[in-house]
């Protein structure tokens, strides 16, 4: 569910400040995940599967043992956050120096090395679409799908300026079950859970 910035709450002296405000006073209060994006705010009503949880809690060991120790493959808050471009968003996995995380408030997107998204099985264009257009706004120069629907991902790496501003240039696809590379770390997709067909 999108929720554009006409229909964010009046009063405040600027639209993103009155979804951010709105945003954080929801999140502790009704299920799913909300996020501020170009579009407005995005509410994914279901919370994240244990097969959603289970790929990322793989992915993110995986990582972590190919990894030099001072960078971590991070889940969980705060958000990501670039002000200027009205932008907030809370990736599944961050790949980030660990003393870049002692900030106060959200992380700079300019920090991360890398984000790493499980698609949402109520919401796929959230990250196929959505944030596939925020994250090189946001600068972030690595990010990765996986897509537990199909057993399919992308990683969309070296932003450049477009007319509709900065956007990835490059995408490799893999399948389940191949090695993918993450910024400088090649890691297994073998036994990442898939969600079940619809019956």
């Amino acid at each position: 569910m999108a929720i554009t910035p006409d229909n964010a709450r009046h009063g405040a002296s600027h639209p993103y400040r009155a979804m951010r405000d709105f945003v954080q006073s929801m999140d502790d209060t009704l299920p799913g995940k909300f996020e501020i994006t170009k579009e407005g705010i995005v509410h994914d009503m279901m919370s994240p599967s244990g097969r959603h949880e289970l790929t990322t809690l793989r992915l993110r060991k995986r990582l972590e043992k190919v990894m030099p120790e001072e960078i971590v493959a991070h889940t969980g808050e705060p958000d990501v956050e670039d002000e200027p471009e009205n932008i907030m968003r809370r990736p599944d996995v961050m790949v980030i120096v660990e003393e870049d995380m002692d900030v106060d408030g959200s992380f700079d997107p300019r920090s991360l090395i890398a984000a790493i998204e499980v698609v949402s099985r109520s919401n796929p264009d959230n990250d196929w679409v959505g944030k596939a257009r925020d994250y090189p706004l946001m600068g972030i120069p690595v990010y990765s799908i996986f897509d537990p629907r199909t057993g399919t991902g992308a990683v969309l790496t070296d932003i450049h300026a477009t007319p509709d501003g900065p956007r990835y240039a490059t995408r490799k696809d893999f399948v389940y079950g191949e090695d993918v590379t993450i910024a400088d770390w090649t890691i297994s997709t073998e036994n990442l859970p898939r969600y079940p067909d619809k019956g």
